[in-house]
């Protein structure tokens, strides 16, 4: 089918059968493996369909037949609109939080269970306050975060401990990286006294797990409370080599509520677990890659973090970014109402194969050479005044884990991954790895 012309792309309404494929091939699939927990026998079955490619498939069709849009799918009294251009998806994230807002009506209902003063889900003054605090302990705009000897060092330690344990047995699964990362990120948010800490945790995931169903689930306030208590403590508690040390000193105002913004650092080092785990199999699948890797020098270790970067890029684990629409915005075709709710579908654009040779393959360069900053829509971290704050101290953690671990183990990877073209679907809870003492190295 050929391509629409130029003058017929732009804003434009689906109709009901092409919106209800949209529903049902793109929506549903992703909502149904866990947007804020993700759910093991959910991403096994996903796997298994390839529903990635089959999300992709729905809208490379869509964008064939109507143009980039954006599309517009009218339900009831909402309206969603689904860029298909990089540009178009570019222009909304770099539009925060005003013409479109990252506070979606969907996400301020899930995140609510659990964080309900985060800055992702904050508007007006409030998120402008709670946003400086998050920058402020993150260190947004410092490559290295003042903390990075200590996280280092506390990354370093778990790994070993990860991998004496591995070595036992000479496999490594997810259970067990997943358990040792949780150590990792108690111990670099809230303190080393807080190693074990597997209530606080575990709290948290009970409450993500109800955000799954935003909606349907009611809000579980005596669990938010005893959460809020346990984090007080540890914030109390001033460990100096930790985030909790830092909010304990950082100026705040009436808004900030700095422990509220905690369950959200929690939240998404979850993410970085999963991505660091698909990294090491990428690593362990690519040895011209891995042998870069282990040339690699730290503090910033900036090729481990490309890596890392590739791996958010193949398999976003944010595959849904909202924003709603706070004032009518023109596009070529018509007027975008106020109220709207935007859709950027990350997988679609980190796999387009129309605009990325590299669309399928591991190809950690693009992230050193400036090839993906020429492609707005590759946003592995988000992007624009929403991008996340803490991007930067997310990838010392993931990258000085993957350094440790690649030094001290040789990987084989037991999940078949064929290099010149990647699956677009990757279930991490049943990837499992053969752990080997390293081979003589040059």
């Amino acid at each position: 089918m050929p391509r629409p012309s130029p003058e017929d792309h732009g804003l434009k309404t689906l109709p009901a059968t092409d919106a209800l494929r949209v529903l049902t091939g793109v929506a549903l699939p992703t909502v149904a493996g866990g947007v804020i927990k993700r759910l093991p026998p959910a991403m096994k079955l996903a796997d298994r369909l390839r529903v990635d490619e089959s999300a992709d498939r729905v809208l490379r069709r869509l964008r064939d037949r109507h143009g980039d849009g954006p599309l517009l799918i009218k339900a009831g009294k909402r309206t969603f609109a689904l860029p298909l251009s990089s540009a178009d998806a570019g222009r909304v994230l770099a539009g925060a939080p005003s013409p479109f807002s990252p506070a979606n009506l969907e996400k301020r209902a899930a995140l609510s269970h659990f964080q309900p003063h985060g800055v992702l889900i904050s508007q007006g003054p409030e998120r402008g306050e709670r946003r400086q605090f998050n920058e402020n302990v993150l260190e947004t705009g410092e490559p290295l975060h003042h903390l990075a000897p200590a996280v280092a060092a506390k990354v370093r330690e778990e790994a070993n401990r990860l991998l004496e344990l591995a070595e036992v047995g000479g496999r490594l699964d997810w259970d067990a990286f997943n358990a040792a990362w949780w150590r990792i990120v108690r111990r670099v948010t809230l303190g080393d006294a807080a190693r074990d800490d597997h209530r606080t945790t575990d709290l948290l995931a009970g409450l993500r797990m109800r955000a799954n169903l935003a909606y349907g689930m009611k809000k579980n306030k005596a669990a938010r409370e005893e959460l809020g208590h346990r984090l007080r403590a540890h914030v109390a508690r001033g460990e100096k080599d930790c985030l909790a040390g830092v909010v304990a000193q950082a100026p705040t105002g009436p808004e900030t509520d700095p422990l509220g913004q905690i369950p959200h650092w929690l939240f998404a080092f979850d993410a970085a677990g999963i991505t660091s785990y698909r990294a090491l199999a990428l690593l362990a699948t690519h040895p011209a890659e891995r042998a870069k890797a282990l040339q690699d020098e730290g503090p910033l270790f900036p090729y481990l973090r490309a890596c890392e970067l590739e791996s958010v890029r193949l398999w976003p684990t944010t595959p849904m970014i909202l924003r709603d629409s706070t004032e009518d915005t023109d596009w070529p075709g018509g007027t975008l109402p106020s109220g709207s709710t935007v859709l950027v579908f990350a997988p679609f654009f980190h796999r387009d194969e129309e605009e990325l040779p590299f669309a399928n393959r591991f190809t950690p360069e693009i992230w050193l050479d400036g090839r993906a900053r020429e492609h707005p829509a590759l946003v592995p971290f988000s992007a624009g005044p929403a991008e996340c704050p803490g991007r930067n101290l997310v990838l010392l953690v993931t990258s000085t884990l993957l350094s440790a671990l690649l030094e001290q183990a040789e990987f084989t990877a037991l999940t078949t991954l064929e290099p010149g073209r990647l699956p677009s679907t990757f279930d991490n809870f049943g990837l499992e790895f053969d752990v080997t003492a390293p081979r003589q190295r040059p």
